[in-house]
């Protein structure tokens, strides 16, 4: 067998096996940023569905990834336009200021 094609044939295995290389652990992409992807695409479609905007979603989650919560309400808002879909308006109220910010503003407006 002559040198070049057993080189050829060592260098089409070797690349053959390329595919391999990313279940090793360490040198494949790491499955934890797929997974927050996916979370943070399910955070946009859950705001859309609760007729939230995207901005109130980023403003709800500011350490999710903000192109992946637009894609979610995105691909939210498609579905929902395509098979006609009401959207149920979210039941959470925002939480009552502390009672120390409340005595502040009162003594501030009493003294003006």
């Amino acid at each position: 067998m002559p040198p070049r094609l057993s080189l050829a044939l060592a260098l089409a295995m070797l690349l053959a096996g390329c595919d391999q290389l990313q279940s090793i652990p360490g040198l494949g992409p790491d499955p934890r940023i797929a997974q927050r992807e996916e979370e943070a695409k399910a955070i946009g479609g859950a705001c859309r569905h609760a007729l939230r905007g995207p901005e109130d979603c980023y403003a709800l989650n500011p350490k999710a990834n903000k192109a992946a919560i637009f894609a979610g309400w995105k691909d939210m808002d498609q579905y929902m336009r395509e098979n006609k879909i009401e959207g149920t308006p979210s039941t959470v109220t925002p939480s009552a200021r502390p009672a120390t910010a409340d005595k502040r503003d009162s003594t501030q407006d009493e003294g003006a």
